[in-house]
């Protein structure tokens, strides 16, 4: 059987999954992870040379499992990451990934400047520590010898695709999530590059996502193995892949995905900015940008509940679903219980890297149960929060499409569609920026218009808000909002106290 094959090189992983060529059957998933390393407060760094063993693995077990080669392969990617290479391509150090937050200080200096908010509108792109913009402004002021010796910068898929081809190319996708981008001119910026101190030289050539190769190094045919050679297809950032393999990219329809760390995101015909809340306008193609907001915290803020707070050690987020159904008899609210998920920091709509999270209302009525249903409860308010963002700035929503590792959660689903008061859509359980690749592979193969769409021989589930329910969330909702603004001055000053800059 023909099929294409999406890869999404992602934070903790990176997963292949095969689609039939009628696009209608998921035919095998293959996922190969990676550690994240932390040197030092607040770093984020992985091994370059890991993330492509990693990838070749879910090729060759792809092609072994299936008996043949794909007719393309489409790439998505994680965002924001940064490598810094010599001449020969060699990477100087490890890679810094998106959650790097030690160059927050310089990004809360970027804000600050009179032309602020015509560089946010210029990138799409927040001034935040996740912007490779600000990552290379801290790596020539603390790094200075490895930003000298830097032949040039890219991120994980560059490092990849150079790897496979010999040449330095990055989609308009992933490079408009690097705030070097102009978006609209689907161009490197020169202001952009004048404050990181770099030239366009040291950047790839910008390709549109549907860009494609098949002049793979002969000595990889072998390696992979690939043979005949596909199509490799340059593909795009994971949110808007996210969105594509979710079918979320009509009007009204949102594509909600919590992963490690979580995002809304809609589709649109032009950029919907929000200076103050910082909406990231990202690529899809020459006439879509996916516009919304990222959290920090998603899947991350159970792990440490149930792996440090709790002593538990579930194998995959598929496993906490044990855990989340016990809290689920417990009514909205949490019987007075609010949890401010900010463990990591946080991105939209808040964009400061120096809040914590915090558990509010304690009182000796409540059980494991309840801190449960206020953590979960935690981390959709704070994505609800960057929905009413959207809905500001012309977003409409009338459907969720959900996505990532929580979508095998009946229970957080259902939480999810009551506090948004709309329904929430479960179309598969895969991964859907791996789809989206696959499906953004088959449109470039096939030379078409349109994408095909990938349609599983299953009807979705529809989860419908609970009327009632939606109304009890509004006021521990408002409860959550105020409680942050409250105390937002004493979780930095804590930060401050813990010496972290």
């Amino acid at each position: 059987m023909n099929y294409f094959l999406g890869i999404d090189i992602g934070t903790g992983s990176t997963k292949a999954v095969a689609i039939s060529e009628s696009m209608d059957e998921v035919l095998s998933v293959e996922q190969s992870p990676y550690p994240t390393f932390h040197p030092a407060p607040f770093a984020s760094e992985q091994d370059p040379e890991q993330i492509w063993e990693a990838f070749v693995e879910c090729i060759r077990a792809t092609v072994a499992r299936l008996g043949k080669a794909p007719v393309a392969i489409g790439f998505s990617t994680a965002m924001h990451s940064v490598i810094a290479l010599d001449n020969s391509g060699r990477p100087l150090r490890k890679m810094l990934t998106w959650a790097d937050s030690r160059c927050a200080p310089y990004a809360r200096t970027l804000r600050e400047l009179e032309d602020a908010r015509e560089l946010y509108e210029k990138t799409g792109t927040a001034i935040h520590a996740m912007s490779p913009l600000v990552k290379l402004v801290w790596l020539r002021e603390r790094e200075p010898e490895t930003f000298r010796k830097a032949a040039r910068f890219v991120s994980i898929k560059e490092y990849i695709w150079h790897r496979l081809f010999g040449v330095y190319e990055m989609d308009y996708s992933a490079a408009s999530g690097t705030g070097l981008m102009d978006i609209l001119q689907r161009q490197w910026n020169p202001k952009s590059l004048e404050i990181a101190g770099i030239g366009e030289h040291q950047l790839s050539t910008l390709v549109p996502t549907h860009h494609k190769r098949n002049d793979l190094r002969k000595e990889l045919q072998e390696v992979l193995p690939l043979t005949p050679t596909p199509w490799f297809v340059v593909g795009g950032g994971d949110g808007c892949l996210a969105n594509l393999g979710s079918n979320a990219i009509t009007p009204g329809v949102a594509c909600l995905t919590i992963g490690t760390s979580g995002a809304v995101r809609i589709a649109s015909p032009t950029p919907r900015y929000n200076f103050s809340s910082m909406t990231f306008n990202y690529i899809l193609d020459e006439d879509t940008y996916i516009c919304g907001g990222p959290i920090n915290n998603g899947g991350v803020i159970l792990q440490w509940y149930l792996r440090d707070l709790l002593g538990k050690t579930p194998a995959a987020l598929t496993d906490y679903t044990t855990y989340l159904s016990k809290a689920a008899s417990i009514p909205p609210g949490a019987r007075g219980l609010i949890f401010l998920p900010y463990l990591m920091g946080e991105r939209a709509p808040v964009w400061d890297s120096r809040v914590s999270g915090a558990f509010f209302g304690i009182t000796n009525e409540h059980k494991q149960e309840h801190f449960t249903r206020a953590l979960i409860e935690g981390i959709s308010f704070a994505l609800y929060q960057v929905a009413n963002v959207l809905r500001e700035v012309g977003g409409e929503i009338k459907q969720i499409n959900a996505s990532g590792g929580f979508v095998h959660s009946s229970e957080w689903l259902q939480i999810l569609t009551d506090i948004f008061g709309i329904p929430v859509y479960r179309s598969n359980l895969e991964d859907a920026s791996s789809i989206g690749a696959a499906m953004i592979a088959a449109r470039a193969a096939r030379d078409l218009n349109v994408y095909p769409p990938f349609q599983p021989n299953h009807a979705p589930e529809v989860f419908h808000p609970d009327a009632s329910r939606h109304a009890q969330y509004q006021k521990p909702f408002e409860l959550f909002q105020r409680l942050f603004t409250k105390t937002r001055e004493e979780m930095e000053l804590l930060h401050e106290m813990r010496g972290e800059g």
